[in-house]
């Protein structure tokens, strides 16, 4: 008698820990919705590509959902696709030094080539991919976007894989963990904080490029897809300004939403991983991860999804070993590496030659000796645009981003404002910035200039609250216990803890500036235009033209101008960063 009454007890309970509560009658609508608008926007997607040419974008306020929806789902797909990047690239790139020479420099040009540069060269490829469906077209718009979110996401990770403490790798390696078995246990989590404010960042700059991804040209043809940026463009072409500010709403309540839905339940996830011994004050929170912690049904069904990733994070997979520079090499192979060094730099010398030569071959053909030396003059007054716009950035965003950081409360408060300055797109200021040089006779050279670090300066603010918030409490604590305040705390205490973290912000905005260059050197609305000297100008005046030599041209100097920058001055202080300034 007793054993049937607890069978059905047990029973009893085991259904009753199935059954839905009341958080979850609140959570499956928000679930029910990301699916339902992943599935319209694949079979939007998997439409025919002449479904386009019969579209016309409409500036009714009312076509703005369907616009958003599209846009949103473009900037995720992109996002997507950034993380895998940057898991794979930047894992190479730290863990291989001599992968390592070869990728970081490849990184330092591929964020200094302008984002329509990759959409002439790739547009024609995606849409060979599916020739009748749009979603030759979506890729294309979507690859443009990866290509404004990917670079900055690696740097940081590559960064913090750099950065990981030695004694917690000496550990790992103590427990006999394989790299596989560390890659996941450790240094990805010790990414995360980092990573995850450079996805924010990343998702907002993609709105600066969002207008030329919906916008696709190839040839005499041009393909609009439907979403914010296409309408943004349709309004500015018709000096529509009530249009432009139905933008402005419809910017804002996306990045709202994706601020609540998604960035702060993974910033409060990611607290976590702080590395301290001590706990928080005032940990971040989120109503989204709450209302998920506190589910039963959804809860449950994510157990296993959890179980298996666990799993497979522990799996002893044996991968190749790579040398770090971390640990001491084995007596006998250091004639060996130095055998390899010397043959993988004869290999990497011609590839580069080669590369140039044919690069130089081509430009040769319309360019003169005289053009190459006005391109280097310009690309040096770009360079100290550049500069000068930098050191303003840092010295205003350091101090406001560790005030930030050290205030999680305060952090989630301006997070969304953060993101949608970041977000804000420069072309919308145009007007003003040419209006106001016209009607003054401004210098072009210094009042265009702010247009430059308008959407970059923020890498410096995300990656400075990156870092204060992944500096560990117990050092804060140690620092109030000796009475280290004023400039003392900062020089001692703080810089050396966000230095890491303020050179990725540093590159990913330098390396930002000199691509939004392009677009700020020469600005024009309506039949005006405005131009400054520098080598953005140039590029920008001759895309006009479709002087492909000079294009050219033009790109290789920047490229050389950001690959040296960072050579000699980001790479310098990213190697102190990593001696001097690890968190040990």
């Amino acid at each position: 008698m007793d054993f049937g009454f607890n069978l059905n007890r047990t029973a009893n309970a085991s259904a009753w820990r199935l059954a839905p509560n009341r958080w979850d009658f609140v959570a499956f609508p928000l679930i029910i919705c990301v699916i339902a608008m992943t599935a319209i926007g694949f079979h939007q997607t998997m439409a025919p590509i002449s479904t386009l040419k019969t579209q016309v974008i409409s500036l009714n306020p009312g076509m703005l959902p369907e616009y958003a929806l599209r846009t949103t789902l473009r900037m995720l797909a992109a996002m997507v696709a950034s993380l895998v990047f940057t898991l794979i690239y930047g894992t190479l790139a730290a863990k291989s030094r001599r992968a390592g020479m070869v990728l970081v420099p490849i990184l330092d040009i591929l964020q200094s080539v302008p984002v329509l540069g990759y959409i002439s060269f790739t547009v024609t490829f995606f849409l060979a991919l599916f020739p009748a469906r749009v979603l030759g077209a979506e890729l294309a718009a979507i690859f443009a976007i990866f290509t404004s979110q990917a670079w900055n996401m690696t740097f940081s990770f590559y960064q913090s894989l750099r950065t990981v403490p030695r004694d917690l790798d000496e550990v790992s390696r103590g427990f006999h963990l394989t790299a596989w078995q560390r890659f996941w246990k450790l240094e990805v989590p010790f990414t995360m904080p980092g990573l995850i404010w450079n996805m924010m960042m990343s998702m907002s700059g993609g709105w600066f490029f969002v207008v030329a991804s919906e916008a696709i040209t190839v040839g005499n043809n041009t393909i609009t897809l439907p979403g914010i940026g296409a309408y943004l463009a349709q309004a500015i072409s018709e000096k529509n300004l009530g249009a432009i500010g139905w933008v402005i709403l419809a910017m804002t309540v996306v990045i709202l939403a994706y601020d609540q839905l998604m960035f702060r339940p993974l910033v409060a996830w990611a607290d976590k991983f702080r590395m301290e011994t001590t706990s928080s004050g005032d940990a971040p929170e989120s109503w989204v991860l709450d209302l998920v912690r506190r589910t039963r049904l959804i809860h449950r069904l994510l157990v296993p999804a959890g179980w298996i990733l666990a799993k497979v994070a522990r799996l002893p997979l044996r991968v190749p070993r790579v040398d770090t520079g971390r640990f001491k090499r084995l007596a006998g192979s250091g004639k060996r590496s130095l055998v390899g060094d010397i043959v993988w730099g004869v290999i990497l010398l011609v590839g580069t030659v080669y590369v140039v030569w044919r690069v130089v071959a081509y430009v040769r053909t319309g360019v003169t000796g005289a053009e190459v030396g006005h391109v280097f003059v310009l690309g040096f007054i770009t360079l100290a645009r550049v500069i000068v716009l930098i050191v303003l950035s840092s010295l205003i965003w350091v101090p406001i981003g560790v005030k930030i950081g050290l205030k999680p409360a305060l952090a989630e408060k301006v997070q969304p404002v953060a993101q949608f300055l970041a977000a804000f797109p420069a072309n919308l200021l145009f007007p003003v910035f040419v209006i106001v040089i016209v009607r003054f006779h401004l210098n072009a050279d210094i009042w265009l200039s702010p247009l430059i670090v308008l959407g970059t300066q923020w890498y410096i603010l995300f990656n400075v609250i990156a870092g204060t918030t992944a500096y560990p409490n117990d050092y804060r604590e140690a620092a109030t216990n000796f009475r280290i305040r004023g400039w003392q705390w900062w020089r001692q205490a703080m810089l050396p803890g966000i230095f890491p973290y303020y050179v990725t912000g540093a590159i990913t905005a330098s390396g930002g500036a000199w691509n939004a260059s392009i677009v700020s050197e020469l600005v024009q609305w309506g039949d005006t235009k405005v131009a400054a000297h520098g080598l953005g100008a140039y590029i920008a005046r001759y895309t006009a033209a479709g002087d492909f030599p000079k294009i050219i041209l033009g790109i290789a100097v920047m490229s050389l101008f950001v690959t040296l920058f960072n050579r000699l001055l980001w790479r310098p202080m990213y190697a102190y960063a990593e001696a001097k300034l690890r968190l040990d």
